[in-house]
């Protein structure tokens, strides 16, 4: 059983949505949960995958006990063998559930860099720690993380990168949506608008670029609790007529595919699915140098590295692709190959399922 809060557009969500849809049906019955339905709860009853819809509305209130009753029946009748919680509130409230119902596998996810999470829930999240079988990362940066600041054994930590469909996020027949048909050039990103992301940084680069080339577009594409803050510091930096605000789509695609230049700008960043599909979409792509985006970005090779928070450097990796289409291609088809060659959803779903074959194995107690 899958598990997340909800079922919506975020990367984690898209990740666990297309591992429920790939997983081997031979070898897995899959079965999802979560606390609240969106976009992907259709997608995966569409596909013939069963969506628990737990009635959890507050930790602070009764919800949480009728809730953690209505996990625990549903995991006795269908004989649910192993649990894969995959972000921090599932991790805190699934993980501890699954174990009183006897699970004999409990997995759980870090995703991101644990310091982004709140206050109030790390003490629970360290208490599952050593509830856990194992806890998937998805970087090397993570997984760093996890064994220096979270002392986590290293036995315990499986890796296994995001993986990208590649049938559709690829790079031919890139084409702008007729929202940006006017633009000389695309500078984009896909993002949720969350603090850590960054985008003040990526305005305030854009302002100084786009002075010297009126043409130039910037798409911000995604929802979130910076809209607004964002929207009111392209007005300030006088670049709002240049600026796309576009709120979260189901079709990612046919936007990466209208980017010519993708920047993440994140302070804080685990592995990035928006990274690796702008990659696989053939953007000439720029990231900050952290977390797990130097996996990705190998510097002045698959794309740019800049330091956090660094409009100044930024601004000069700007220039370089905005002056050098030959540099622009180049990075873009080598950085599309690599996604393709290395980061695939096939090679991690077949990741993911030797994590879980090899736990079931390992794992000889009947289930009760």
């Amino acid at each position: 059983m899958l598990m997340a809060r909800e079922l919506g557009p975020g990367g984690t969500e898209r990740q666990l949505t297309e591992l429920a849809r790939s997983l081997d049906p031979s070898r897995f019955e899959v079965h999802v949960g979560c606390f609240r339905e969106g976009i992907r709860s259709d997608e995966l009853r569409r596909r013939g995958v069963p969506v628990l819809h737990l009635q959890v509305t507050s930790f602070k209130k009764p919800s949480v006990f009728s809730g953690a009753g209505q996990l625990i029946s549903y995991i006795r009748k269908h004989h649910i063998r192993l649990v894969h919680t995959f972000d921090y509130p599932l991790n805190c409230f699934g993980v501890p559930v699954a174990r009183a119902a006897r699970v004999p596998v409990v997995l759980s996810s870090q995703r991101a860099d644990r310091r982004l999470t709140p206050r109030l829930y790390l003490t629970v999240l360290r208490l599952t720690d050593r509830l856990v079988s194992g806890i998937v990362v998805n970087s090397e940066a993570v997984r760093s993380e996890m064994m220096t600041a979270e002392h986590v054994a290293a036995p315990l930590l499986q890796l296994c990168y995001n993986g990208i469909d590649t049938d559709r996020f690829y790079p031919e027949g890139r084409v702008r949506v007729p929202a940006l048909n006017s633009a000389s050039l695309v500078i984009g990103v896909v993002c949720v608008l969350r603090p850590e992301k960054d985008l003040v940084t990526l305005i305030d680069t854009f302002a100084r670029v786009a002075a010297q080339n009126p043409d130039l577009r910037l798409a911000i594409v995604g929802s979130g609790p910076e809209l607004t803050r964002l929207e009111a510091l392209a007005q300030e930096m006088c670049v709002s007529a240049q600026c796309l605000f576009q709120p979260a789509v189901s079709d990612v695609a046919s936007w990466f595919r209208s980017i010519d230049i993708f920047v993440l700008p994140s302070v804080s960043e685990a592995l990035s699915n928006s990274l690796m599909e702008a990659m696989a979409c053939g953007c000439a792509c720029i990231a900050s140098r952290t977390g797990g985006n130097p996996e990705l970005i190998r510097d002045e090779e698959t794309g740019l590295l800049f330091e956090p928070g660094n409009s100044q450097e930024l601004a000069l990796k700007l220039r370089r692709l905005i002056d050098d289409p030959d540099l622009r291609s180049r990075l873009a088809q080598v950085g599309a190959r690599f996604i393709r060659q290395s980061f695939s959803l096939a090679a991690s779903v077949e990741r993911m399922q030797e994590i879980y074959t090899g736990y079931l194995r390992k794992q000889s107690t009947p289930f009760s």
